[in-house]
């Protein structure tokens, strides 16, 4: 068990990769002594940002798993720290480590909109939804100043091509006039990922994210505002979060959500020690047991990464919470009506930034 726990983070440690080869990180004693002693706690962790010269700003894929084929990640590494998040694994390719670097070592794409309009540009371009949000938080802490997320909606609006939106962030709400326009022609949807009603538990979960009950206004706001709102239960953490799927429905569904959705933890690659580690500072009275339950969805493992399993928890563990995810959305009348958003007024953009008028 780590005896100072790193406040205001998600990770508790580097945790550096191995499965990379690279070398473990550690601070010897002459530095944590130029710290203020070795039981000293350690420096405040201040977070940085490298602008990144990117060659190109869509993602395709081909998983059967998910419901989207393309998506854009316009920032690298995530702030809010969410330590349960599946895309920590990939700050490894930049030998950086998933843990402490991934929220505080982060990345920025300025041209992504521009990306975006050539790519939309291209003569044999066909439209599908494109989703934000998959491997970072678009509304994190630094789109206050590079603002990349909304020049990608104003792109968006102007080629009406459909977007979606996941986040943790009422900062979602800054652009709710865009979002707004994008709705009224049948663009867009934002979802919003609540974990859990207790805001000293998210705190611990996703330190840099919003609370809990902002969340839910946001949630509100959107519905008012006619943007389709969604709420996603995610992830529901055995032993820890599961408490509150039925409440999370029941307090979305008042405030005009219609639709709702649930995942269950994913712990791959790096995300397993981070994890353990998190659950050895917080909670480790129940880090067996969540552990435990963990594997016992999972076919014994932490995580089952293979295409049509990896988003399929198995066993009476997932039957109880897919049971009681369906039965509370019955009784609340979610996922009742899910459209699909409109591909069919696409307007392909001028090779040279403009939009074509005829």
């Amino acid at each position: 068990m780590i005896p100072h726990p790193i406040h205001g983070r998600g990770a508790q440690s580097a945790a550096v990769p191995q499965r990379f080869g690279l070398s473990a990180r550690e601070a010897d004693g002459d530095w944590l002594d130029a710290q203020g002693g070795v039981d000293g706690p350690a420096p405040k962790l201040r977070t940085t940002v490298t602008e990144e010269r990117a060659r190109s700003i869509l993602s395709f894929n081909r998983s059967p798993d998910i419901p989207f084929d393309r998506s854009i990640n316009a920032y690298r590494g995530c702030e809010h720290g969410c330590v349960y998040c599946y895309a920590r694994p990939s700050h490894a390719f930049h030998d950086l480590s998933p843990g402490l670097d991934f929220e505080t070592k982060l990345f920025a794409k300025p041209d992504a909109a521009r990306l975006l309009r050539a790519a939309l540009a291209k003569p044999g371009y066909k439209p599908a939804p494109i989703a934000m949000g998959t491997n970072t938080d678009p509304y994190q802490p630094i789109e206050a100043r590079y603002r990349l997320t909304r020049a990608v909606l104003e792109v968006c609006l102007e080629t009406r091509h459909p977007v979606t939106i996941t986040t943790k962030s009422v900062r979602v709400l800054r652009d709710l006039e865009l979002l707004t326009q994008l709705a009224r022609l049948n663009l867009t949807a934002v979802s919003i990922s609540v974990t859990s009603l207790d805001p000293r538990l998210s705190g611990l979960l996703e330190p840099r994210a919003s609370a809990p009950a902002k969340r839910l206004d946001a949630l509100a706001q959107l519905a008012a505002a006619g943007v389709p709102a969604h709420v996603s239960v995610a992830p529901v953490i055995p032993a820890i979060t599961d408490a509150y799927i039925e409440g999370i429905l029941e307090a979305a569904a008042a405030r005009g959500v219609q639709t709702a959705s649930w995942i269950m933890l994913r712990l791959p690659h790096e995300v397993a020690p981070l994890f353990r580690e998190w659950l050895g500072v917080h909670y480790p009275d129940r880090a067996g047991k969540v552990m435990a339950i963990v594997q016992s969805v999972r076919g014994g493992k932490d995580n089952d990464s293979r295409f049509c399993e990896r988003m399929k928890p198995r066993g009476v563990w997932a039957d109880v919470f897919r049971t009681r995810f369906r039965l509370a959305c019955q009784r609340l009348g979610l996922n009742r009506d899910q459209p699909a958003l409109d591909c069919t007024r696409f307007v392909r953009p001028e090779p040279g930034g403009q939009l074509r008028l005829f």
